[in-house]
């Protein structure tokens, strides 16, 4: 299969979750009422101040789950990015379903190389965002370059590029992956090999790219999914997750 290239893998990145956007957002919908969401507050709210005038930063927000989570919970200064302009127009969607006191800002910008001033925000979160990335090191960098000193960046990612065919047979018929079109699962297939983040140790090559960007008190949690996939049902995702949290100095 021919490897895609710098500027094109994040075009095809974006043309994949752009044709996604829609059934992608139904999905993440039903989670912010259902009993995940609940799971996903018991892994964020110990780690993050009570104040709710805090800055917090959603990178990768798809169509909003994390940003209108936090808003719905009473956070009033959250923002959301995302690459692909259809997942933004889903996400602000969400959010004015949500009828929210305060609604979160949603954005298309690269996570890479954002606009955002230096030192804006007390709190980073991403899922399964980084290893999609061609230049994981880099945003890093320019994560820990918007992060207010103290600042927190918690990262929910996984092995994504070591996921089994096999394992998608396991998954229920209502799960998102087993009603992919043939050509998408074809693109997401072109897409994985050609991205960095399928071929390092991982969360191994995280923790250095951490260290040489300044972050401290890295720590590392391999007992997420077990937390919250317990069931196999539409949620479910059959690769393990890990939990990155660390602070900027």
């Amino acid at each position: 299969m021919e490897i895609l290239k710098n500027g094109e893998l994040k075009s095809q990145i974006r043309d994949y979750w752009g044709k996604r956007a829609h059934d992608f957002s139904a999905l993440r919908k039903h989670e912010l009422h259902s009993p995940m969401a609940e799971k996903w507050e018991e892994e964020i709210l110990p780690f993050i101040p009570e104040n709710r005038d805090i800055q917090i930063l959603d990178i990768g927000t798809g169509s909003g789950f994390f940003a209108v989570l936090l808003a719905k919970i009473g956070y009033r200064n959250v923002t959301g990015i995302d690459l692909t302009e259809n997942m933004i127009r889903e996400a602000r969607e969400t959010a004015r379903m949500e009828e929210l006191q305060v609604q979160p800002t949603f954005l298309v910008m690269d996570a890479e190389n954002t606009d955002f001033p230096d030192e804006n925000f007390d709190l980073i979160l991403t899922r399964n965002l980084t290893w999609t990335l061609p230049h994981m090191s880099d945003a890093y960098r320019e994560w820990h370059r918007i992060l207010k000193r103290g600042g927190l960046l918690l990262n929910f990612d996984g092995n994504y590029g070591e996921e089994d065919e096999k394992e998608e047979k396991l998954l229920p018929k209502e799960h998102a992956h087993k009603n992919l079109r043939e050509d998408l699962k074809l693109q997401h297939r072109r897409i994985t090999e050609s991205l960095p983040g399928s071929h390092m140790k991982r969360p191994a090559s995280d923790l250095q790219m951490l260290q040489d960007c300044g972050f401290s008190k890295i720590t590392v949690d391999f007992g997420l999914s077990g937390r919250i996939y317990k069931e196999v049902d539409e949620f479910y995702n059959p690769v393990p997750m890990f939990a990155l949290q660390c602070r900027k100095r």
